[in-house]
């Protein structure tokens, strides 16, 4: 629960209205986004949130795809998912056996964020922070901020950590700063999800600052309360950018 104290369990979930519908995955596997999703997005109002990952042995994609669907389930909003470039050599990734990517999920180009309504970035945690890979990306997002391109943009954070003291929410604090220096809105899911974020009868990731998986050695696989907070908080920024946002045609 945290030093403070001053939390204690709410005795039902949050209360939000989330009608079901049925998620559309994104076809193709280009970089950036075609004429007919920029189109989609200017003309029909539906709005979408880029679900924005660097996921080494899967576990941080296995919450990407759970957030989507929570994100998918929202009337008129759309979840994309999109991979981070690599920044390691091949032959290291051989030796550290990462298995390889598929091009299923398209690799994100720095331009293609000014068309999201919406932006959740997962990451796993290099020593309390987040993987080289991820900040690499934000690095090269300096034209963006130089105009401030992505300010007033809804965001949030989902994480993979090796341990219970691994970061789970020290990778999210110290990821706020990339947000604040181009102005975009943190949104945590803050204790929304109810009394499964105070169980203490099993083992789980995730925080008030955003849904989170423990990897151990890298063969433990998700849990259940874990991929079903991940598909709350994709639930939560879907209502979240639907109540505050309009289409995002006046940054296009």
């Amino acid at each position: 629960m945290g030093k403070g104290g001053g939390c204690f369990p709410s005795k039902k979930k949050f209360a939000i209205d989330m009608p079901e519908q049925d998620p559309s995955n994104p076809d193709g596997v280009s970089s950036n986004l075609d004429q007919n999703q920029l189109t989609s997005t200017s003309t029909t109002g539906q709005l979408k949130i880029f679900i924005i990952f660097y996921s080494m042995y899967g576990h941080v994609e296995i919450l990407a795809r759970k957030m989507k669907k929570g994100v998918d389930s929202i009337d008129g909003v759309e979840g994309v998912l999109y991979r981070v470039p690599e920044t390691l050599p091949a032959e290291v990734l051989e030796q550290m056996k990462v298995p390889q990517k598929g091009i299923e999920v398209p690799v994100i180009a720095v331009d293609d964020l000014v068309h999201a309504d919406g932006l959740l970035f997962g990451f796993p945690t290099r020593f309390g922070s987040m993987a080289s890979q991820m900040k690499a990306f934000f690095d090269s997002t300096f034209h963006l901020w130089e105009q401030q391109r992505l300010a007033g943009v809804p965001a949030g954070f989902f994480v993979s950590t090796g341990t219970q003291g691994g970061g789970q929410e020290t990778t999210a604090w110290t990821a706020i700063t990339q947000l604040a220096h181009h102005g975009m809105v943190y949104v945590p899911i803050g204790y929304t999800f109810g009394t499964e974020m105070f169980g203490m009868d099993s083992l789980r990731g995730g925080s008030p600052y955003g849904a989170g998986v423990f990897s151990g050695d890298g063969t433990r696989k998700p849990t259940e309360t874990e991929l079903a907070l991940a598909e709350h908080q994709g639930k939560y920024m879907a209502a979240i950018v639907k109540k505050f946002s309009h289409p995002n045609d006046s940054r296009n």
